[in-house]
């Protein structure tokens, strides 16, 4: 079989299918296998009772359920999710969104390929444009979503050390700006918190983001899929950012709901009605259980007191715990530091000494049953001819949300690893 370019690209290897099919495996025919790899978020059983009681009303109200289960919505989503949605935005961030500032998505990973698609690539006027990434590393589901090459610019970061265990990446604005000067940018993209490492951009940070992108004329895209003001999975003090230069996303995945594949994109209208005709064509529509689940939550702002008090002490929780188990378990055997774990389910491990890639080590761990995600990955979009840096070989990420005795497990297994290395 023959496959277009983007065939080629789209239906073949990549980091983000590996993470996927190992995501699959270890949570399905191989309970053995101690995951600390993909994004999957823990079971929290108070949010999971919250979902199974919403589930409920919806049974009960036999109508409520046929239309949700029986019907098509149009492909910008359901009016009254949309209504909902506009409403708790209003009143949480005082952002001046209405349902023509809001699209659903078949989850947040689509929306992204839809909005890179949109911005990038070639245009009628002969010229290639790239999405910007002034903070890498960056989510490795990025990559390969653009349809063709070259898709995408980054920007290596900054690096403090924190601690003497501690490190934290930051944007190199002086490297952003000639890069905005140099390439044809479509748009600038970040994560907050970061995908892979747990970086929260500050609110200055992500401040002069947006000056930068106003001044030439492009979006700030904000991928907020663990983040402010739901599902709140952020540790230090920060401000939930929109306005009328900003496309944000959200995601109904981190609250407990990844099955239901929901995502959102709140951004100008013109890029609303865009969203929407992709579905359309992509799609048809798309998933109602997620909205019909989430809507109460919304119209009452419940969401908004579920993820300050439930969700966000239960991960700030799981974090601090994984770090003082993996501390615990180097005991000074070996060079390392854990990235200032700010928001989010993972820990951004760094070994300078690592003798091997981090690559070789992602094998090797899998083979004494402990799955992680090689920091390889998410290094993408820099020049093909740039300088070495050993550093993007180095790192692992690993996520806490599992079981803390497999999480204390696999991080001991870990440590075990690269000391015998």
């Amino acid at each position: 079989m023959r496959f277009s370019i983007a065939g080629q690209k789209l239906g073949g290897p990549s980091g983000i299918t590996t993470l996927m099919a190992d995501l699959g495996q270890a949570l399905t025919t191989n309970p053995g296998m101690r995951m600390l790899g993909g994004g999957n978020p823990a079971h929290i059983p108070a949010m999971m009772e919250i979902w199974r009681q919403q589930m409920g009303v919806l049974l009960a109200d036999g109508g409520a359920y046929d239309r949700m289960l029986a019907n098509y919505d149009g492909p910008q989503g359901s009016p009254a999710f949309l209504a909902a949605l506009a409403g708790f935005l209003q009143r949480q961030c005082g952002w001046d969104v209405t349902p023509e500032n809001l699209a659903v998505t078949p989850g947040g990973q689509s929306a992204f390929f839809y909005l890179f698609n949109l911005l990038a690539g070639p245009h009628a006027d002969g010229t290639h444009r790239k999405i910007l990434l002034p903070l890498i590393p960056e989510y490795i589901g990025y990559e390969n979503q653009g349809i063709g090459p070259d898709w995408f610019v980054a920007c290596p970061p900054l690096m403090e050390r924190t601690g003497e265990h501690r490190f934290k990446y930051r944007v190199d604005f002086p490297a952003v700006a000639a890069a905005l000067q140099r390439e044809n940018i479509a748009a600038i993209c970040v994560s907050r918190p970061t995908n892979p490492t747990g970086n929260v951009l500050t609110d200055e940070e992500i401040s002069q983001l947006s000056d930068l992108a106003v001044a030439h004329g492009i979006p700030l895209l904000i991928d907020n899929a663990y983040g402010l003001p739901f599902p709140g999975a952020i540790f230090v003090p920060a401000q939930p950012h929109w306005d009328a230069g900003t496309i944000l996303t959200l995601s109904l995945s981190k609250l407990g709901l990844p099955g239901t594949r929901t995502g959102i994109v709140v951004g100008p209208p013109e890029i609303i009605r865009a969203i929407s005709a992709m579905t359309s064509v992509v799609g048809l529509a798309n998933t109602n259980l997620g909205q019909a689940l989430s809507r109460p939550l919304l119209e009452t702002d419940a969401l908004a007191r579920l993820s300050q008090e439930t969700i966000r002490p239960f991960y700030e929780e799981r974090s601090r715990q994984a770090q003082v188990w993996f501390d615990a378990a180097v005991a000074g055997r070996f060079p390392y530091a854990i990235h200032e774990s700010e928001g989010a389910f993972f820990l951004w491990l760094w070994f300078p000494e690592l003798p091997i890639s981090s690559q070789e080590l992602y094998e090797k761990l899998k083979a004494r049953q402990v799955l992680v995600v090689p920091g390889e990955s998410f290094f993408f979009g820099l020049p093909p001819h740039s300088p070495d840096w050993p550093h993007r070989r180095q790192c692992l990420r690993v996520t806490f949300c599992q079981d803390p005795q497999i999480v204390r497990q696999g991080l001991e297994i870990i440590a075990e690893g690269v000391a015998g290395l």
